[in-house]
């Protein structure tokens, strides 16, 4: 298991101090549980939960890494995330995307469709 929780903080492109973090734990103990020592049932909960991450994948290496969320639950997570940072960018963003007409929406359309066709050839 500990290869794996090194695995997965990787994949993230965390550092042991921002995975400990997230989690609320001191870069030792990542550390820690990388090199081996156990890493108690709570922990590998909270790990799971706050990134996402399939269980059966972290104790076993058995199926993907990460749960795959459907649509309406990113959406609604990501909302959760916006009233707790009312001042953040992302939430002025969604603020100013909200205020948008039928118009600018048909036009972020043809932007969004050349983007995606670009990344499609290249």
């Amino acid at each position: 298991m500990n290869e794996r929780i090194k695995e997965l903080r990787i994949a993230l492109g965390l550092t042991l101090d921002k995975f400990g973090g997230r989690i609320g734990v001191k870069k030792a103990a990542v550390s820690r549980w990388e090199n081996g020592d156990n890493i108690a049932d709570r922990m590998i909960m909270s790990i799971c939960r706050e990134f996402n991450v399939n269980e059966e994948w972290i104790r076993n290496g058995t199926g993907e890494m990460f749960i795959q969320q459907d649509k309406l639950r990113v959406i609604s997570e990501f909302a959760a995330d916006l009233i707790k940072e009312p001042d953040s960018v992302k939430t002025r963003l969604f603020e100013a995307l909200a205020k948008l007409d039928h118009k600018d929406w048909l036009a972020i359309e043809i932007i969004l469709d050349k983007i995606t066709s670009q990344k499609e050839k290249g």
